[in-house]
């Protein structure tokens, strides 16, 4: 028997969890909430889940590890330098753990968080694959900014040292598989996702890897650190806790006239709808999220903690899809949902609509005001000349500094600009949405600095 290695994705935030197994048993690696993906993996495959492994407390999502272990009765697999509440195998670096007739080793790599783990798993005749969590990414490594201001460049500096001491010991065939990297904010400077995986390629690529020094390492990564999810803040605490199972049940089925209440409440009635069906038309006071990979991060960027949460959709099946991106952060039960369309939802509301355009559409000439919701760092790189820029996580924060008159709304793509409309619209700005992609600005004769 050898080793394989079945990757499960989690698109919608950017991280990727491991089945590790010889054909007879398995141990997963850094599990999302919603196990039940796992399982069936397992199931698919015939294997049995002895262990669960974290690499460390994760910071942008919430662990399914410990209802993954209850479930299966695996052995749970955790940092001993971590004091945790809940039942689990405390290990350290140079211990080692048979599982069936694959090997896993354990190696502290510390940069992502101080207690990270690194697992090391041989099998016969079988180069090593190697599960790096948020140590050594495709290309890049995991940010470290996130545990204390205090001790980010103490981080850093000890980020830099694991990837040279991981690659060290390591053949150059080894296979990398971090957990983050694939659009998570929990990566760190530039990534190469197109990279093969293979130690020999991270050497000529990685960031870590190639940088002339330890000190231009920490410059570079420092530098290039951005704003992360507010809800980043949540999912640690919740995570030591120990995180119950989840439930996936329907939401409670709200009526026209107690939806009336939530959004006079000012409570967020989110409509999960495709961007421009939502500029077309849509009761006024919700607020339009469309239901795509960034749903979750962007929702859970900007709701106020704790704030109540209604959800339209066409159908059922987006609202389930919704609530388990959702319990992915930490959101475990929506306060109530409905399906159909704004004339089911709320027959005699008020309509509110706003035009969507393209870059295309706008006069070089005579430029309307352009709010641009990108990062101040996308900004920075470039962008639409006099385009005035509040980040898409700050819009709520900073009413003084939009603009009077009407609005032309962009980002990189469309998405983040069409929740940003959604949300003027909301506070009562005129508001046009420019759906398309930031490319396209100079393209259409646009000037740009």
């Amino acid at each position: 028997m050898s080793l394989h290695v079945e990757t499960i994705e989690t698109a919608s935030l950017g991280d990727r969890t491991y089945l590790v197994h010889d054909g007879e048993v398995a141990v997963v690696i850094d599990p999302q909430r919603d196990i039940d993906r796992v399982t069936a993996c397992a199931d698919d495959l015939g294997v049995r889940i002895t262990h669960v492994a974290e690499t460390h407390l994760h910071n942008d999502y919430v662990s399914g590890g410990l209802t993954l272990a209850q479930v299966t009765g695996a052995t749970y697999l955790h940092a001993a330098a971590e004091e945790l509440p809940f039942a689990h195998q405390p290990v350290g670096d140079g211990d080692t753990v048979d599982i069936g007739d694959l090997r896993l080793e354990v190696v502290h790599t510390p940069g992502h968080t101080a207690h990270h783990l690194s697992f090391v798993v041989t099998g016969a005749d079988a180069a090593p694959a190697v599960f790096t969590g948020g140590s050594l990414l495709l290309g890049s490594v995991g940010r470290t900014d996130l545990v204390s201001p205090d001790c980010t460049e103490e981080l850093t500096r000890a980020q830099y040292r694991s990837a040279h001491a991981l690659a060290g010991r390591l053949p150059d065939d080894a296979s990398i598989h971090p957990t983050h990297g694939f659009g998570s904010f929990c990566a760190s400077a530039s990534s190469d996702e197109d990279s093969d995986g293979t130690l020999a390629t991270e050497k000529k690529v990685n960031i870590a890897l190639t940088a002339p020094s330890e000190d231009d390492f920490v410059e570079r990564l420092l530098a290039g650190l951005d704003d992360y999810p507010r809800y980043y803040a949540h999912m640690g605490p919740l995570n030591r806790a120990g995180a119950p199972a989840i439930d996936l049940s329907p939401p409670e089925a709200v009526d026209p006239v107690e939806l009336a209440r939530r959004i006079h409440r000012g409570e967020w009635v989110v409509d999960l709808r495709p961007r421009r069906d939502f500029a077309a038309g849509h009761v006024a006071g919700t607020i339009g999220i469309e239901l795509a990979d960034g749903f979750a991060t962007y929702l859970g960027w900007l709701v106020p903690w704790g704030m109540p949460l209604t959800l339209l959709a066409d159908d059922p099946a987006a609202i389930a899809t919704a609530q388990r991106q959702l319990v992915r952060i930490g959101i475990d039960r929506v306060a109530g949902a409905m399906d159909g369309s704004p004339d089911t939802w709320q027959p005699d509301a008020e309509r509110r609509s706003y035009p969507v355009v393209q870059f295309a559409d706008l006069d070089p000439d005579d430029l309307p005001t352009v709010l641009d919701v990108r990062r101040a760092s996308e900004h920075a790189d470039g962008h639409i000349a006099d385009a005035v820029n509040v980040p898409l996580h700050e819009l709520t924060a900073r009413p003084d500094d939009l603009p009077d008159g009407v609005l032309h709304v962009h980002c990189a793509s469309g998405y983040r600009a069409s929740i940003a409309a959604s949300l003027l619209d909301r506070a009562g700005h005129d508001v046009v949405l420019i759906d398309d992609e930031y490319d396209h600005a100079a393209d259409a004769g646009l000037p740009t600095a």
